[in-house]
């Protein structure tokens, strides 16, 4: 199981890309295609056409982190939007990860803290 900080965000690339790449491409994608910060400290997810394959790249003090999976039957199923990049929480990602359609999941209403008045 993946954990991490609720300080670091998790950014899905939403249209599929080749995973050969290594971690200078990837970065390089998520500057050109998502037009995020590959030094930020985020994670950013990637995944191919199959929908069998992903890949989270992150930087870590010294230097990139590449983290793969290949699942030997099935596929992830990955949410659509019309933007390059989705936000994801780390429990999102936990349920991709475990092979649950995001697209299905009822999130219900709870509490959010006000916005301050200005």
């Amino acid at each position: 199981m993946l954990t991490f900080s609720s300080a670091v965000h998790i950014h899905l690339a939403v249209e599929p890309f080749d995973l050969r790449l290594g971690f200078d491409g990837l970065a390089g994608l998520v500057q050109s295609r998502l037009e995020r910060d590959p030094l930020c400290g985020h994670l950013f997810v990637f995944h191919n056409k199959a929908a069998d394959r992903l890949k989270i790249l992150y930087w870590e003090r010294y230097g990139w982190c590449l983290w793969c999976k290949r699942l030997e039957q099935g596929r992830f199923h990955f949410p659509t939007a019309k933007k390059a990049a989705l936000e994801l929480t780390a429990g999102q990602l936990q349920m991709l990860l475990e092979g649950i359609d995001l697209s299905r999941v009822r999130q219900f209403k709870r509490y959010q803290r006000p916005a301050p008045a200005n």
